[in-house]
């Protein structure tokens, strides 16, 4: 059977020789190679080379100067490279026992499994390498959260957030996935229809370098959720209701330094439009920049449709002060209100994302497709 070994790898050099060593010995049946993707700023690309020289194994390396999808990016750009009928996806700290590798293929061929999933949560298993009792229950409440969320795709997984796995390269489409942060195997079992089998694993201890887990990918992972359970438009709905608070606060601050309620309505319609398109671009519509047309279009036909939106609203907000003698900050807040559940609607029918995102040439059809209900 043709494998490839797939290692994601940030500053791993002091594990690199034992991994490899140990991959070595647990593939002497398997016509296997190894591939490392590489995002490092330390010298485990050399650390690499230099292993792979001497390795029995095949040692390819793909070194990323611009991490795009993290490590989850990683793993794909790995997979799209593999050789292999079969992917193992393992980390590079040797938390994940490469002994497990024959477990997994093994379990695959009695099963009819697509991706069979080295879990921590069967009996037998365990997350005994996790580093202190607070990644304990981060861990076990997001496992849970995940699970909760997904009840029909992962029923037949009790471990979504682990990194370890194997899955059979032609059963998963990689076009549709979309990757973010640390999980990918949830990117994989949310957007691919595939059959699912188990093998417990011991998560190991660390044997050097430190952990990647942070703040910051703890939110990269909130986000995957939300964008794997409701799509795009859960992350255009956060960006335009805190844009509307922040229209609001700007109004009301540039009232009190005594300007017209006018002229601070249409300053601040002005900022928070340019403020929604930079977080639209950055955390909703990333990736669909490159398909799309340039910047400066895509801004000019946001800032176009937004702002004849901005007119008409504030528009109605001079005649029903000006009629009915109502405040301007209540008034403009619900037709701030009124205007965010109707944008809400047109873009969830793809119309802002058409307009402005749409794309050149012969992206159209993938364009189209990445739009709808992720």
């Amino acid at each position: 059977m043709k494998v490839s070994i797939v290692i994601p790898t940030y500053n791993e050099a002091p594990n690199i020789a034992e991994l490899v060593a140990r991959i070595s010995d647990a593939t002497t049946n398997y016509d296997a190679e190894i591939i490392f993707v590489d995002d490092s700023s330390d010298d485990t690309p050399q650390v690499i080379v230099h292993v792979g020289n001497t390795a029995r194994l095949p040692v390819r390396i793909i070194h990323r100067s611009t991490p795009i999808g993290g490590l989850a990016g990683a793993v794909l750009a790995g997979i799209a490279a593999s050789g292999g009928k079969w992917c193992i996806v393992m980390d590079g700290d040797l938390q994940h026992p490469p002994e497990m590798i024959p477990i997994l293929l093994a379990a695959a061929a009695s099963e009819h499994a697509d991706v069979v999933v080295a879990s921590r949560n069967l009996d037998g298993g365990s997350s005994g390498g996790l580093a202190g009792i607070s990644r304990h229950i981060v861990s076990n409440a997001a496992n849970l959260l995940t699970r909760a969320m997904f009840p029909v795709r992962l029923q037949n997984c009790t471990d979504p957030m682990t990194g370890f796995f194997a899955v059979r390269r032609a059963t998963i489409d990689v076009s549709v996935l979309q990757p973010r942060g640390f999980k990918i195997l949830l990117e994989i079992l949310v957007r691919n229809t595939v059959t699912v089998a188990e093998e417990p694993f011991v998560f190991g201890e660390r044997q050097a370098g430190v952990s990647k887990a942070d703040f910051r990918q703890g939110v990269r992972f909130v986000t995957q959720l939300a964008a794997l359970r409701f799509g795009r438009v859960s992350g255009f709905a956060t960006i335009g209701a805190a844009g509307a608070v922040a229209n609001l606060i700007i109004m009301a601050g540039l009232q009190a330094l005594g300007v017209w309620y006018i002229a601070a309505a249409i300053i601040s319609a002005a900022v928070t439009i340019v403020g929604n398109f930079l977080l639209q671009e950055r955390f909703v519509f990333r990736d669909l920049r490159g398909p799309a047309a340039s910047g400066y279009i895509r801004f000019a036909r946001f800032f176009a449709f937004n702002g004849i939106e901005a007119t008409v609203r504030t528009a109605v907000l001079w005649a029903v002060v000006a009629t009915a003698a109502l405040p301007e900050i209540a008034t403009q807040a619900v037709l701030i209100g009124i205007g965010f559940i109707l944008r809400f609607v047109h873009h969830s029918q793809r119309g802002t994302s058409m307009a402005v995102w749409s794309p050149r040439g012969p992206h159209k059809s993938l364009h189209a497709k990445s739009l709808g209900r992720e």
